[in-house]
């Protein structure tokens, strides 16, 4: 699975982006979709999950401000970012995991996309 990430730019604090994650190849219904960030000097951390049942999980600092979802009959993931805030700040990466029946997992990443929340 091929990911690229698109939406990234610079918005005030307050403001709202929405990111998108067009995948390429098959299986993209049955893979697990996410965006991770990583800030300068800082780890790359999970910021949103969902699942191939639509459950949906958030990092504790973005629930009520984030929205990931997906559109399968697309191949996009997106993620909703409603009032921003400077330590939103990072570079975003989707990601997606395939497990086959097997038990066998493959992870994908995309390139990532600059978000920067400044006045």
């Amino acid at each position: 699975v091929q990911l690229q990430a698109s939406g990234g730019g610079l918005v005030q604090p307050g403001g709202s982006l929405r990111l998108s994650c067009a995948a390429s190849g098959s299986h993209f219904s049955t893979n697990v979709m996410a965006w991770y960030r990583q800030a300068p000097g800082k780890e790359r951390e999970l910021v949103a999950r969902i699942g191939t049942d639509y459950r949906t999980e958030y990092l504790d600092s973005v629930k009520d401000r984030f929205t990931i979802s997906r559109d399968n009959a697309l191949s996009v993931a997106y993620l909703k970012m409603d009032n921003l805030k400077p330590e939103d700040t990072a570079v975003y990466y989707c990601n997606s995991v395939h497990t086959t029946a097997l038990g066998l997992r493959t992870i994908s990443w995309g390139q990532g996309t600059q978000v920067t929340v400044s006045s």
